[in-house]
């Protein structure tokens, strides 16, 4: 950063400044290449960007961006609220990197009750709440709702299986034998009793436990009463799993039904803030956050950015317990108000059983940062080592870890994992559906692998030495491998920018025994016990991991698919129809144009279609 830098960006931003309307509105700072480098909100526009002019009271942070500022943007909105709600929408989407941005914001599982079928089914879901059917949660893990599922499917015995499947049955399924589910299929229950257990399993979801508990132990007293004991004893093993899942409740608040808890704790400075989730009274698990951002960021500001980004697309509860905080409290409430059509408080107990439980949040805050402290402090110590085993110039600030993976050349899938300081860096994961390699050609699909990559990467003109830029290619395979990165990286003009080594199992492919390849070195191994070894396995075997999961992804794709989606004008209705009166492709297949007929939605001329499609 140069003083005649940090002068043009102040003349800049005070030449916006002048034009500006005493308005609310969001505004965005540009580099020379046009990426976003923050991204801000302001009561009045002018007021706000005119500051950033006055560069002797910027903090160094702030400088920094001043001076790479070459353009703004601007949006004016019609209140600070919408500002506010604008700003963390475009954080998110654009990531400036001199903005507090959280870190790990992958979408919340649910549990869904379907509402489009007479027998409701239960099963987790991830992603945009759009289809038909109740939401319940947010959960903190996948864990935590397949483990509410397996209760839900234990105690009110509700059908977890798709409806094509259900369709299809003739008889009862394994479910049905070791008594997850009533077998709604065949019949083995009616409507409106599988009805009464979907109501149940529903008061459940919204923290009627108790409720629940208190109406088994009647009908348990009924049903011995009359001696059917085997109906009794079902009541019984009913109310003990509800008894067993209350004992298991770490914590709970009572008299809130809704909740978060904010936990913010800070040391070296990095901060941890760890969230509790709370739904109709019950804990539906935790996790910790790590947000980025320069060490003289206020608490109170690190808070609000994070409440922010955090309910940016996600449902607000009508209490939020923080342990500190956050800055425009009240602005952020109101936004949270016009986001959720509700009420919502932010609060920071004093005293009672909300501050406990606080308490009680906060340390697992504390923990967790002293946790992700010791793992940093390890994997710096480890990429110290690396960059000295691979002779670079400094330690990596983000590693490439490529790999394919097919079976005997259907399905191509190539991989790639991120791993830096951090750790591993989900979300920059990337998979490659393998377009143009022969198949079974492990050497074209790296080359066409690294060929889109950085491809992409010279499209989008990224620097040398950015953080998108890797500073060491990992690529899991011998010397052919190693070759055919190589032959693709000087074709495209990027191999002197590159440090890349390719890992390769020993003889009889024995962990331990691998080999390392690179340009100017005969191939090595490392000690058995090497931590470097075991670091550099970690990365290949993530990698391998992340393969083969997209790999059975795209194959488990290719094997669902149905004949009806490839007949023009069938659509997601009349395709269930079929399946419903059929039952199965198959026997679509076998069905003439009369039978075809039968069905609801089905006209002569799609049955004509249809047949024809089949049989000609």
């Amino acid at each position: 950063m140069s003083v005649n830098s940090l002068d043009r960006g102040a003349e800049l931003i005070r030449g916006y400044a002048r034009n500006l309307p005493e308005k609310p509105g969001v505004y965005r700072m540009l580099d020379a290449k046009g990426d976003v480098l923050y991204v801000g909100k302001a009561r009045a526009l002018k007021k706000r960007v005119v500051t950033y002019s006055h560069v002797l009271k910027l903090p160094n942070r702030l400088k920094r961006m001043v001076s790479e500022t070459m353009s703004m943007e601007f949006i004016t909105t019609n209140s600070e609220v919408e500002a506010l709600l604008l700003e963390s929408n475009l954080i998110k989407k654009l990531k400036p990197r001199f903005n507090i941005l959280l870190r790990d914001d992958k979408s919340f599982p649910y549990v869904l009750l379907t509402s489009d079928h007479d027998f409701p089914q239960v099963k987790k879901h991830r992603g945009s709440r759009s289809g038909d059917g109740e939401y319940f949660g947010p959960f903190a893990s996948a864990g935590a709702v397949n483990h509410t599922i397996d209760l839900l499917q234990r105690i009110f015995m509700l059908r977890n299986c798709t409806d094509s499947y259900f369709a299809a049955r003739k008889r009862p399924c394994l479910q049905y034998h070791i008594k997850r589910c009533t077998a709604p299929c065949v019949g083995r229950i009616s409507k409106e009793e599988y009805a009464g257990n979907v109501q149940q399993a529903r008061d459940f979801l919204q923290g009627k436990s108790r409720a629940l508990q208190d109406d088994f132990r009647v009908k348990m007293e009924e049903a011995s009463a009359a001696m059917d004991y085997e109906r009794a004893a079902e009541f019984r093993d009913k109310i003990v799993s509800l008894s067993s899942l209350q004992s298991h409740q770490d914590i709970n608040i009572e008299g809130v039904e809704d909740a978060d808890v904010i936990a913010f704790y800070q040391r070296e400075g990095k901060t941890c803030i760890q969230v509790f989730f709370f739904r109709g009274g019950q804990n539906f698990g935790n996790r910790a956050y790590f947000p980025r951002h320069d060490s003289d960021v206020a608490a109170q500001t690190i808070m609000s950015s994070f409440m922010a980004q955090f309910y940016e697309g996600k449902p607000v509860p009508g209490c939020i317990i923080v342990s500190q905080m956050p800055a425009e409290r009240e602005l952020l409430e109101a936004a949270f108000r016009e986001r959720s059509g509700g009420k919502v408080e932010i609060c920071m107990p004093q005293r009672g059983q909300r501050k406990r439980m606080l308490e009680f949040v906060q340390k697992n805050a504390k923990e967790a940062l002293e946790r992700h402290l010791l793992e940093r402090k390890g994997e710096a110590e480890l990429l110290e080592a690396v960059s000295k085993l691979f002779c670079m110039e400094a330690p990596p600030e983000r590693i490439e870890v490529y790999d394919n993976s097919h079976i005997s050349g259907t399905n191509m899938v190539g991989a790639m994992v991120v791993a830096g300081p951090e750790g591993f860096r989900k979300s920059a994961y990337r998979k490659f559906n393998i377009k143009t390699a022969e198949k079974a050609d492990d050497y074209g699909m790296m080359r066409e692998v690294m060929s889109r990559r950085f491809g992409r990467a010279l499209k989008e003109d990224i620097e040398r030495g950015s953080e998108e830029w890797p500073d060491l290619l990992l690529i899991d395979g011998g010397l052919g491998q190693f070759n055919a990165v190589k032959e693709i990286l000087l074709e495209m003009g990027v191999w002197e920018d590159l440090t890349v080594v390719a890992i390769a199992k020993g003889p009889d492919r024995n962990a331990g025994r691998e080999q390392f390849f690179m340009e100017g070195r005969a191939p090595f191994q490392l000690p058995v016990n090497d931590p470097v070894l075991h670091y550099l396995q970690r990365l290949r075997d993530e990698v391998h991991r992340f393969a083969i999961g997209a790999h059975r992804t795209r194959r488990k794709m290719d094997i669902g698919k149905n004949p009806l989606d490839e007949i023009s004008g069938i659509g997601a209705a009349r395709k269930k129809a079929l399946l419903h009166h059929f039952g199965s492709a198959k026997a679509i297949k076998s069905a003439g144009i009369e039978d075809l007929l039968k069905v609801e939605g089905i006209s002569r001329a799609q049955a004509e279609k249809i047949f024809a499609f089949f049989n000609e």
